[in-house]
């Protein structure tokens, strides 16, 4: 409903007062096929279902005789304190073929208020038992079912010995061998031409950035540099004061 749309409020100079009745899911299906302008049932004090509407839909062989309640008697409940209230909707411009112009062009009316409430509940018969018996089943079944196949799906998901992302890494793998160990004062070379860049690595961007073995890089490391165990910089290193290019904030302060 859009924000500029009026609403009908004839029901309420009116002074119309309707019913508020709760009715079975199967009764409403049932209402679906009656024909538009005709006769689904009368109320008198309970409501008698037509009889041209009490045959149910066949499910199986066994189910093609079985019908739904006819009679339904209505079960009063007090409005109590609430104001409620029952809406309608009705195209208002409709085209040429029939269909609504726009999905916006509709017609709000409040009918009435609910003056009374009510339960309409079927009358318990061996025709209703099955019907219930038929409603369990059908909500029971599993939406989805596991069939055993007569010969192997060939056209998709055929199974493969190894992924392209496992052949793509032992590519890679090869192509660049193993890491060997470079020189002492080249590996330091490297270091500190990266914490020249930035004052925090962590150990596998040292390792991208030196193509040395973790174990031969962290002990370097451990002579030139301090590990952040916790803080902002959690789990990166850094120089040791000797030997950054820089002044940390703390030292920058006592300077000043």
């Amino acid at each position: 409903m859009s924000e500029t749309m009026e609403v009908d409020l004839t029901g309420v100079k009116q002074s119309k007062g309707v019913w508020l009745v709760k009715v079975p899911k199967y009764l409403s299906q049932q209402w679906d096929k009656a024909a538009e302008k005709g006769e689904c049932g009368c109320v008198h004090i309970s409501f008698y279902l037509s009889d041209e509407l009490i045959a149910l839909d066949a499910v199986g062989e066994n189910d093609a005789s079985l019908e739904v309640p006819k009679d339904h008697p209505f079960t009063m409940h007090p409005v109590g304190g609430q104001t409620m209230a029952v809406f309608s909707h009705s195209n208002t411009d409709m085209s040429a073929s029939g269909s609504p112009a726009s999905s916006g062009d509709y017609e709000i009316s409040l009918e009435g208020m609910v003056v009374h409430r009510a339960e309409c509940r079927p009358v318990v018969t061996d025709s209703y038992m099955k019907l219930k018996k038929l409603q369990i089943k059908e909500s029971i079944k599993p939406q989805r079912l596991s069939q055993q196949l007569e010969r192997a799906v060939t056209t998709i998901f055929k199974p493969v010995a190894n992924h392209d992302f496992n052949v793509e890494y032992e590519k890679k793998k090869k192509t660049e061998g193993k890491m060997v160990r470079a020189e002492r004062q080249l590996v330091l070379d490297m270091l500190f031409s990266a914490f020249e860049k930035h004052q925090y690595y962590n150990i596998k961007a040292l390792v991208d950035i030196t193509k040395q073995p973790v174990t031969y890089l962290k002990e370097i490391m451990r002579e030139i540099g301090t590990y952040n165990s916790k803080g902002v910089h959690k789990s990166t290193w850094e120089l040791k004061p000797e030997y950054r290019h820089y002044q940390s904030d703390e030292e920058e302060m006592q300077t000043t």
